[in-house]
């Protein structure tokens, strides 16, 4: 599909770099959000302070095998424009808050910890 857009782009008039952009963009379709980089940001941002800086990347993958995590994802059109959206603001909040309560619903020791 990306070669058809690029070829189509190009036979229409378009330039080169500007085909592979239109191409880029299909083969892309789909996959600029990302669930894992989601919840790598919201360990990062919102438990810095509890997590050492290597841990928000290894955990991501523990917590989207988890139900409750695919739950609260589920309950968004998570499409690529969905960043841009106020939803995204919305599901970070909301993926805090999932976190939070496995956190402490599994009697983990890291929330309320803090280095000074």
């Amino acid at each position: 599909m990306a070669l058809t857009a690029y070829c189509d782009a190009v036979a229409q008039g378009f330039t080169h770099p500007e085909a592979e952009s239109m191409a880029s963009e299909v083969l892309y379709q789909g996959l600029h959000f990302s669930k894992y980089d989601t919840l790598v940001s919201v360990l990062e941002n919102e438990f810095e302070r509890e997590l050492p800086a290597s841990l928000p990347e290894r955990l991501a993958p523990v917590l989207l095998s988890n139900k409750a995590v695919q739950a609260t994802f589920d309950k968004f059109g998570l499409t690529d424009e969905f960043v841009a959206s106020g939803q995204y603001d919305r599901l970070c909040t909301e993926l805090t808050g999932t976190i939070v309560l496995l956190i402490e619903s599994n009697n983990l020791p890291i929330i309320g910890q803090t280095n000074g």
